[in-house]
C-alpha cells in the first residue's frame, strides 16, 4: 500500500506526505495505543520515495511517514521560495502535528538531517529521537556553492531514457571516482518523462536557492540544544568526515555514533541492510513501542 496525505506547510503551501506500508494496528493518529511515529526527511534533490524501503522495514513497529519537502517530489514548488531554514523547520513541525505523529523520531539525510536537528532544538516536545545521516555541521562556504552550480551545468538534460539517467549518474558523472550503480538508481527516482525526454522533478535553480540559505553557516549551536537521544551515521566514503562526526556526537547532549562501510553519501541506498541494522536498535531503545 502507498498512501498520500496532503499536509499544509508554512504559508499555506501544500506538502505531500507518504506512507509506504500499513502501519501497525492501533488507535487513530495521536490516540493512546497508536504505534510510535517516525518522520523521514530526504536530502536536497531527494523525495520521500527514497525512504520507501526504510519505511516498509520500520512499519512492523512504527508508523513511518516520508515527507516531500517544499521544492521536491510532489510537494508545491514556489517559484522564489521562501526556502529559508525556519520555513523548512516549520513545514516539518506542521507535518508532525497534522499527522498526529508526536512525540516522533525524525530520521534525516543530508539537508533533511539539518532540518531534523533544528526542529529537535526548537520543539523538544515533538521530537523524542533523532537520526542524522551524513550531514555536516560546519559551514561549507561559497566555493562549495560554486562547485554545485558548475556541476548542475554539466548535466546532459534531457536524458533520452531512464537507462541513460542511471548510466550518467552511476558511471559517467565527472565527479564520480568510481562507478556507483546505487547512485544511478537514486537519481532515476527523481526524474520524470517530459515531451523532450527525462528531466528532474525539481528545478536546479531552486536547489541552488535552497542550498544558499544554509551552506554559508555553521550549525553547531543547534546541536547543543538537542535534548533527545541522537544518532550520527556516516558512510566511510561520505561527505561527513569521521573527526567532524565524532565532534558532533560530543557536542550533542545525548549523542551516539555509527559508521557504515562501503557506503558514501547515500548510505541508505549504498548499503540498505547495514543502514537498517544501524538505525533499528537505536530506534528501539529511544522510541519504545
Amino acid at each position: 500500500m502507498v498512501r498520500r496525505i496532503n499536509v499544509t506547510g508554512a504559508g499555506g503551501l501544500r506538502l505531500a506526505a507518504w506512507e509506504f506500508a500499513d502501519p501497525p494496528k492501533g488507535g487513530p493518529p495521536g490516540a493512546e495505543g497508536q504505534a510510535p511515529g517516525v518522520l523521514l526527511l530526504h536530502g536536497l534533490m531527494g523525495r520521500a520515495s527514497h525512504w520507501a524501503a526504510t519505511a516498509r522495514r520500520l512499519s512492523g513497529r512504527y508508523r513511518a511517514v516520508g515527507l516531500d519537502q517544499r521544492g521536491h517530489g510532489r510537494s508545491d514548488k514556489p517559484t522564489d521560495g521562501p526556502f529559508d531554514r525556519d520555513t523548512y523547520v516549520a513545514d516539518a513541525e506542521a507535518a508532525i502535528e497534522q499527522l498526529g505523529l508526536a512525540p516522533v523520531a525524525v530520521v534525516g539525510h543530508a539537508m533533511g538531517a539539518l532540518t531534523a536537528w533544528q526542529l529537535a532544538a526548537k520543539r523538544p516536545d515533538l521530537v523524542r529521537a533523532l537520526v542524522i545521516c551524513d550531514m555536516r555541521a560546519s559551514a561549507l562556504g561559497a566555493r562549495s556553492q560554486r562547485e554545485w552550480e558548475q556541476w548542475f551545468a554539466t548535466w546532459p538534460v534531457p536524458f533520452a531514457t531512464l537507462a541513460d539517467v542511471r548510466r550518467w549518474f552511476g558511471e559517467e558523472d565527472p565527479v564520480l571516482e568510481r562507478p556507483n550503480p546505487a547512485r544511478g538508481e537514486f537519481f532515476a527516482e527523481v526524474m520524470a518523462e517530459r515531451m523532450d525526454g527525462w528531466r528532474p522533478v525539481f528545478s536546479r535553480r531552486q536547489m541552488l536557492m535552497i542550498r544558499e540559505t544554509w551552506v554559508h553557516d555553521a550549525h553547531w549551536e543547534e546541536l547543543t540544544q538537542v535534548e533527545c537521544p541522537a544518532l550520527v551515521v556516516r558512510g566511510l566514503d561520505g561527505e561527513l568526515g569521521r573527526a567532524e562526526a565524532q565532534e558532533m556526537v560530543r557536542v550533542l547532549p545525548r549523542g551516539s555514533y555509527a559508521e557504515v562501510e562501503d557506503a558514501g553519501h547515500l548510505v541508505h541506498y549504498d548499503q540498505p541492510e547495514r543502514w537498517q541494522e544501524v538505525i533499528e536498535p537505536f530506534l528501539r531503545d529511544a522510541l519504545p513501542a
